[in-house]
Parts: C-alpha cells; structure tokens; sequence
C-alpha cells in the first residue's frame, strides 16, 4: 500500500491476526480502497479511525452444551462479534456451519459494518455464530442446539443493543428456535430483537426473499448502466438456500434464464432453464439439511443434468452470482468463466470472489460489484422488519418491495458517485468501500474518541 498511514494500520492488524486469513483479505480490500480518501483526509489519521474501524468493539466467545437424540452430550463453541456501532445497534447474521471461526466472523462483522453503512438505515456491524453442523441433524436436535446457543447469548444482545438474524444455516426454522428461547429467558415480548421472523410472530414479507431480491436489483441497475438488459440473460448461481433461492425467483421473474445451480457435491445444468415448481423445491433441499444439489436432478431427470464435482462456473452463462460462502470462486473458476464469455459477475454471498478471482475480472473489463453491496437487500429488508416491530405494523409486500427497490437504487448510486474513474468506468468494490466508510467514519468522528 503506498500511503504510509494505511500501510501502518494493515501490517499491525497482520502481526495481531496472523492467523485470521478471512479476516486479513477482508480488511485488506477495504484499505486498498480507502487510500486515496486517507490522502485527502489528514483527521482520519490524528484521530486513528482506521486503528478503531478494523477492531471489533467485543467478542463474545461461548460454549454451548447440548444433548444429540440418541441421550449423548454435545459440545460446540458459539460466538458473537460485535463490530462497530458508530451508527445504530449491531446488526448482523448467526452462521452454523462447521467451519465457523473467529476469522469467518470478524471478517463477516468487518463487512456487516460497510454494508449496513451503505443502506442507509441506523445498524452498525455485527456477526455470530458457532462451528455446529446442521448437516444430517434432526429437527430435534437443531431446536435443542439453539435453545442451548441463545442461553449463552441472550444477556449480552436486544432491540436497542444488538439485533441478529439468520445467515448460513440459520434460516426461519431456526430463528423460531432461537426466539422462543429469547422470549422465555428476558421474560419480556419484543418482536425486534432478532430479524427473519415468522409472519405470525413478527417477521416481515418478502424477508426471506429480500437478499436474492434486491442482488437482482442491484444487478440491473448495473446492467441499465452498462446499456444492457437482463431480460433473456443466461445465468449461473451457486448454492441453493434462502439467499440462491431469492436470486433464481428474481432472476427468472426479470426474464432471465438460470442455467445451473450447484452444492457441494456438484452442479446440476438446467439447459432449458430453471422452473418455479424448481425454484420451490430449493427450499425442500434446504431444510432436508442433506446439502446436496443432486437432489434437484433425482427429482427432475428430465430437465437436469447433475455432474458430481463441478461448480456452477464449469456452465456457459452471461452472468455468474454467487450465492454460497466466502471465497467460493476462484482465479481458475474467473478463468473458465472468461474462456465461456462471461460478462457481469455480483457477489451474493459475502466475498465470494478470491482477489486473484476479481483481479480477473476487473482486468478482463467483467462488470463486477461486491458482496457488501449486491447482498445489501438482505440487512436492508431485516432494517425493515426492525423498523415495522417497533411500529408494531406489518407493511405490505407492494411497501416493502417499494423500499428494497429504492434501498439498492441508492446502493448503486452510491457506488457510481464513489468509484467512478477518470476514463469512466465504474470501479464498485472502492465505490462500496469508500461510501461505507464515509458514513461510518464522518459518525465516528463527530462522536468523539469513545
């Protein structure tokens, strides 16, 4: 890095988190946009914003006890990150998934906090979650799982605190789970103290939705700025859960042609595109918590090719989303998605892309936008639950759709305004990270060192 400020920052945060590869790359990207704003900006520096942006404010670190069906006890370790509340509460997801660590999850609240910035709503950034594995586990066992996780958890989150939500491996199933342990150990009734509720309980429409929804958004406001269309687009998407679910329905309702989706055991081509009675059963994949896409082709022979091995990137398409985890598509994976004419590429999932992926891409002229941007729609929309339990009014989806719509439109203006280059084009990943961080440190800065 050129600026010797921000250099400075990163190698200490490198020699304090050595061993934190997610959480280096995460912070490493922010930083290598940031620095031409640090060069106009001299009080960033006497008053260490960038020191006090790239370490969590607390973390909270657990253990959660539970027992399995068959009378065995279980061990797992939970977590909650809390970043940064410069602007509002901490907001941000529980992810169960057997790789979970504090490096998955400081890198998740690092960006929770630009993104969250960048929809405009009062949240800060936060993360959780635990290293437990839904895969293969009755419904039994997850209940009795979170029921032990929130013990751990509930004294130290709130509406006015800390506001989580669901992410990988914690869909609606287990957000009910999780409530109900909240509302019986505060022995209170408030709605807003976790997001991606039930509808009879609190939870706002097209929540579920709102994270595919508003990528897709996102994607054609990109695409109107590029001249295009998405309207008979071929598209490739990774994973099948809430989140590639939303994208796919979107997708398809916008007119466009999803052509595969894929797990961790494959990829299934859908040559003739995906169907809504297809996109409906992604959910039944989901909460089967076996994880595989193969599943798809057992139950559409016809219409689907499963190949064991391959991602959604071995598929000719027009625009690549992925939908999965962190890091989930590679330089060799940018590569294939070239040499196939690949044009728009939107992370979905937060920092889908490695760096040597995005370098790809930026070099090869691939309209490419980050995850803390694309995957906005989701927070944004939980905001929107926020705001609608304290109101204790459930909108309609024609008004919440009307609000994600206008949420990304400002997302994408955001951008544009931000990374727009001297030749023109439109660099998002400095134009997502500079107007994040604008906001977070202009809060920072006029509330004084605390």
């Amino acid at each position: 890095m050129k600026n010797a400020y921000v250099n400075r920052v990163f190698e200490r945060v490198k020699a304090k988190n050595a061993n934190e590869p997610e959480f280096l790359q995460a912070v490493q990207e922010v930083l290598e946009s940031l620095e031409p704003v640090v060069e106009k900006m001299p009080e960033l520096e006497k008053n260490a914003i960038l020191e006090r942006m790239v370490d969590p404010d607390r973390i909270f670190t657990f253990r959660v006890t539970w027992v399995d069906d068959n009378g065995a006890v279980q061990t797992n370790l939970g977590y909650r990150v809390q970043f940064n509340s410069a602007i509002g509460p901490y907001k941000g997801g529980l992810r169960f998934h057997k790789a979970v660590n504090p490096s998955m999850l400081k890198f998740l609240g690092f960006e929770q906090t630009f993104k969250n910035a960048l929809t405009t709503l009062p949240m800060g950034g936060a993360k959780g979650g635990s290293d437990f594995d839904p895969v293969g586990k009755s419904d039994a066992e997850i209940m009795r799982f979170c029921q032990a996780f929130m013990l751990e958890l509930w004294n130290n989150i709130g509406v006015d605190t800390d506001v989580p939500a669901g992410d990988v491996g914690v869909g609606g199933r287990e957000i009910g789970y999780l409530n109900g342990m909240y509302q019986k150990l505060a022995r209170k009734y408030h709605t807003g103290v976790l997001t991606g509720k039930g509808m009879t309980w609190g939870g706002s429409i097209l929540r579920p939705e709102a994270t595919g929804y508003g990528a897709l958004y996102f994607v054609e406001y990109m695409l109107a700025k590029a001249g295009k269309d998405i309207k008979g687009k071929t598209v490739a998407v990774s994973g099948f859960g809430n989140v590639a679910w939303g994208a796919s329905k979107k997708a398809v309702e916008l007119g466009a042609k999803v052509v595969a989706i894929s797990g961790p055991d494959g990829v299934c081509e859908i040559p003739n595109g995906i169907t809504n009675e297809m996109i409906d059963y992604m959910l039944e994949m989901r909460s089967s918590n076996r994880n595989k896409v193969e599943d798809m082709a057992t139950k559409f022979p016809a219409a689907c090719k499963f190949t064991a091995g391959k991602k959604a990137w071995s598929v000719k398409c027009d625009i690549a989303l992925p939908c999965a985890f962190q890091n989930e598509l590679n330089e060799a994976d940018a590569k294939e998605l070239l040499a196939n004419g690949t044009w728009c590429v939107a992370e979905v999932s937060n920092m889908g892309c490695t760096p040597e992926a995005i370098h790809a891409f930026q070099s090869a002229g691939v309209l490419f936008a980050p995850g803390k941007a694309v995957n906005a729609g989701g927070v944004a929309t939980s905001g929107l639950e926020m705001t609608q339990n304290c109101e204790h009014l459930s909108w309609t989806a024609e008004e919440v759709d009307e609000r994600l719509h206008q949420i990304m439109k400002s997302i994408h203006e955001q951008c544009v305004e931000h990374g727009t280059q001297p030749d023109g084009t439109i660099n998002y990943v400095n134009g997502a990270n500079i107007a994040g961080f604008m906001k977070v440190a202009q809060a920072m800065l006029e509330q004084g060192v605390v």
